[in-house]
């Protein structure tokens, strides 16, 4: 049993790396989904939840993937029961990562009965050749229906996950995207520029020389997908996320928009987590962890009665607060300085002062008297800024 004295965790996520199909893009770590291997997933992530659940006291709630939507009305319960039993339900924020092709109006009942209010849809696109294209088992029309099948079952808080450089992607097509996006009127909307990774279908492409990159016409899609969210009524809190601002969450030292991720934000601003399931990671109390990216190892490691950890890591703390002020970078807001000292026990002003004035003169950052920020051209290029910060 946990000290009572001991401050829970508040954020907690679940990775289910089942997919119908693999998309060509993807890196994550996913499978083909298989009735009997779900089953046993299911089993093993309640295991796995119960050896932690002492520990939490839930604020924000993730399920990502793969495809969490894909798991049935049964097995969902099951987890959903779970949660109840161990007093892990009521989050503040609880959201559920969905496909267009696997939701359904049991599935969405389902979700508001145990308190899931978000859900992102992952969209990527709505144009069916590069639907095509990135390997996604929806269609356009599938995209719509969904939508307004969540709105009935009662959602006030949906995501839009789009994506934008995709190989064949005009600007054109870009902008009826946006068009059609923006007009369902979403609370939140993710655009994320294609990444090529090793062992994907598209980085065997790029390296065959069946497309090129054209970074000038990527960048023209970024800000073109700015200029479109802000006008029509987003904010943008974060390089690729943007939410309506219907009224403010305050925090300490700055504000978001109301329909702000407030669980990726905790990620972005360095706060602890639980990540369960295969491959995931977790940041509890300074130790980040990663569970094993095999399903079946993770599957009999709980069966066993034991967390299937595959490594753990304690950051020396200057190193800590080094990643922790790279990821806050990745927020609009940037860093208030007394924040993050008070994140930390480390001085921006005293420990990176040469990285912020280089940032800075390059026009790729502001410093005030109270903090530090990436500028809209920063943005652009927060990895590289990122970099000088890691210690």
């Amino acid at each position: 049993m946990l000290d009572s004295k001991v401050t829970r965790i508040t954020s907690l996520y679940f990775h289910v790396p089942f997919c119908a199909q693999k998309c060509a893009y993807c890196a994550f770590y996913s499978e083909p989904s298989s009735g009997e291997l779900i089953n046993r997933y299911v089993a093993a992530l309640i295991r796995e939840l119960e050896i932690v659940a002492d520990d939490l006291r839930p604020h924000t709630i993730f399920f990502g993937g793969g495809t969490p939507s894909l798991l049935n009305l049964r097995q969902w319960e099951q987890i959903l029961q779970a949660m109840e039993r161990l007093n892990l339900l009521g989050a503040e924020e609880f959201t559920v990562e969905c496909n267009p092709a696997t939701v359904s109006a049991d599935k969405a009942r389902l979700f508001r009965d145990f308190g899931v209010n978000r859900v992102s849809m992952g969209v990527q696109s709505l144009d069916e050749a590069l639907l095509d294209r990135l390997g996604r088992i929806h269609s356009r029309a599938m995209v719509f229906k969904s939508f307004d099948l969540l709105r009935q079952a009662g959602f006030d808080n949906l995501n839009l996950d789009l994506m934008f450089a995709i190989p064949g992607q005009t600007q054109a097509i870009w902008r009826a995207t946006l068009d059609e996006a923006l007009a369902l009127g979403s609370e939140h909307l993710s655009s994320y520029e294609v990444i090529y990774e090793d062992d994907t279908p598209l980085f065997a492409q790029l390296q065959a020389g069946e497309f090129d990159v054209d970074e000038d016409l990527a960048c023209a899609m970024y800000e073109e997908m700015i200029e479109r969210a802000t006008t029509a009524g987003f904010q943008q809190y974060e390089i690729a996320n943007f939410a309506r601002n219907r009224s403010e969450l305050r925090t300490p030292d700055f504000e978001l928009p109301r329909f702000a991720c407030r669980h990726n934000v905790n990620y972005w601003r360095g706060g602890s987590f639980y990540g369960l399931g295969p491959s995931a990671t977790g940041y509890v109390r300074g130790v980040r962890t990663k569970n094993w990216a095999n399903t079946q190892l993770y599957c009999e490691q709980l069966e066993k009665g034991h967390r299937a950890i595959e490594s753990h890591e304690e950051l020396p703390p200057l190193k800590r607060a080094g990643e922790t002020a790279a990821f806050g970078l990745r927020l609009v807001a940037g860093w208030p300085f007394e924040e993050f000292q008070r994140t930390t026990s480390f001085d921006l002003r005293r420990e990176w002062s040469a990285d912020m004035n280089q940032l800075a003169g390059r026009g790729w950052a502001e410093i005030s008297p109270d903090g530090f920020h990436l500028t809209r051209q920063g943005l652009r290029f927060a990895d590289a800024a990122a970099e000088m910060f890691l210690r």
